[in-house]
């Protein structure tokens, strides 16, 4: 299994892996192991940490949670069998695998597009990716694609997360510490205010817990590639909802102003 160090640097007992990703939706799914989420390197447009935060104002989430300047995220399915989501920016690429969030700067090529991040390089022509390093060499095909969420179609909201069987979302609000759930398919409609329990910007990983101790829930979001478990959509983070007892799993993203 692949390691990425915090330096961005591949680690590999023997073949390149980054980690394969998947997120189960379902209430009654377990979640599948995975090493450490290691730091992210760049941390230029991160968030403020949980101490930043007031009972009034909402937190900023870490920035590996967002597209950046990519208007749509691509889902990549590699050799060895494993997943990656990228979005690209004109000035770097978004990275995510089952082990976290890595961004990479434009390098010269021939031809294609290339990023680099230490020994990490992305390569991409058309519909056709190789991930190397000095251990060894993924080589991908684009699987799925679609647009980012963008605060023009969802006033309002910082992140959204959604899931299947039974069907659920949850936003954060932009403005205030305040979360909204839809759960089994809109039949449960809550509204409430929350606390940051972790927000730990290297790693990428969010912990958010009820406000009203009447009415607990968990909410824990991590950098790492994600895909919808009925339409493959490609997403940058993994999401589980723990309310009343009920595990909800899905994927979620970060929405820019």
């Amino acid at each position: 299994m692949l390691c990425i160090s915090p330096l961005g640097r591949v680690v590999l007992p023997s073949l390149l892996v980054l980690g394969l990703a998947g997120c189960a939706s379902s209430p009654s799914s377990s979640s599948s192991a995975g090493a450490p989420l290691p730091p992210v390197t760049d941390k230029s447009d991160a968030a403020a940490d949980k101490s930043g935060a007031t009972e009034s104002q909402a937190p900023l989430l870490p920035s590996t949670l967002f597209p950046g300047e990519a208007e749509r995220f691509e889902g990549w399915q590699c050799d060895p069998d494993q997943s990656l989501v990228t979005a690209h920016g004109e000035e770097e690429l978004r990275l995510w695998s089952a082990h976290g969030a890595y961004r990479l700067i434009p390098a010269v090529v021939a031809s294609g597009a290339r990023y680099q991040q230490g020994d990490l390089s992305f390569w991409s022509k058309g519909s056709e990716a190789t991930v190397e390093s000095d251990n060894g060499r993924l080589t991908c095909e684009q699987q799925s694609r679609h647009q980012a969420l963008t605060r023009e179609s969802y006033p309002g909201v910082m992140f959204q997360a959604r899931g299947n069987e039974p069907g659920w979302t949850v936003e954060l609000a932009n403005d205030q510490p305040r979360i909204s759930m839809s759960l089994d398919y809109g039949n449960r409609e809550v509204t409430l205010p929350y606390q940051v329990e972790v927000l730990d910007n290297d790693s990428g990983s969010v912990v958010l817990a009820s406000g009203q101790a009447a009415r607990p829930f968990e909410l824990r979001i991590e950098s790492r590639a994600c895909f919808d478990d009925m339409s493959g959509q490609p997403w940058p983070a993994r999401v589980t909802l723990t309310i009343n007892d009920e595990v909800y799993r899905g994927c979620g993203q970060g929405i820019a102003p």
